[in-house]
């Protein structure tokens, strides 16, 4: 009798998680394969191709949220209204049409449903693979600290201004700008090391998670 009650509980279980697998990806599959296609093939912006460690970091997502299925399927189904608030928010992000908000709908929807579903424990369980989300998530992060970076250009410049000029180059360095043979090199952001700097913070995140170290504020704190 226990058994016959349990099963169809099991069966709806599986099919809300289902259909909400099915409608994410109706509405974010579209999102997503755009943003696999910047970058991939460097064909929306630059900026965007600063968060081109989505490439393995989303996946990697997606397989702890697998790998956790079981202790998500434990936990008592306990809605927090503050994610009621999430999904709104994302929702009307979503549905604004701007490329900035539909792209930070989707990890604020994640979080909601994480917060809506299953409540703090399910929030918690799911904080890592959300944090990978939102830090590949593209938005204009990267504009906002370029001009923090701008001593960091000027070393670059200077350092490749020497280097020319060991190789018997007549360069002239200006700021960020190199004048080599009548033509002006600027040395970007992205040239100066930002880009790899946000792939190594990320993909050392993905290695403290996979090594266990993450557990460890020490570690974490060491290898960052």
């Amino acid at each position: 009798m226990h058994i016959g009650r349990k099963i169809p509980i099991a069966i709806d279980r599986y099919l809300l998680d289902g259909l909400i697998i099915a409608l994410l990806v109706i509405i974010y599959g579209p999102v997503l394969m755009h943003w696999y296609d910047g970058w991939l093939n460097k064909s929306i912006s630059i900026t965007h191709e600063y968060f081109s460690h989505g490439l393995i970091g989303l996946p990697f997502a997606a397989n702890i949220v697998w790998t956790n299925r079981r202790r998500w399927h434990n936990l008592t189904d306990t809605a927090h209204p503050f994610g009621v608030v999430l999904l709104m928010i994302g929702a009307v992000s979503y549905l604004s049409g701007q490329s900035e908000l539909v792209n930070l709908s989707f990890p604020m929807v994640l979080a909601g449903m994480s917060l809506w579903l299953k409540g703090i424990g399910g929030f918690k369980l799911q904080s890592f693979p959300l944090l990978l989300v939102a830090l590949a998530t593209p938005t204009a992060v990267p504009y906002l600290i370029e001009p923090y970076i701008l001593p960091l250009q000027r070393f670059i410049a200077a350092m490749a201004a020497f280097i020319l000029t060991q190789f018997g180059m007549n360069v002239r360095l200006e700021g960020i700008n190199l004048f080599v043979s009548d033509r002006i090199v600027e040395v970007a952001p992205h040239c100066a090391g930002l880009k790899m700097l946000f792939t190594c913070l990320y993909v050392s995140l993905m290695l403290l998670y996979w090594s266990g170290a993450i557990e460890s504020r020490l570690k974490t704190i060491w290898l960052l």
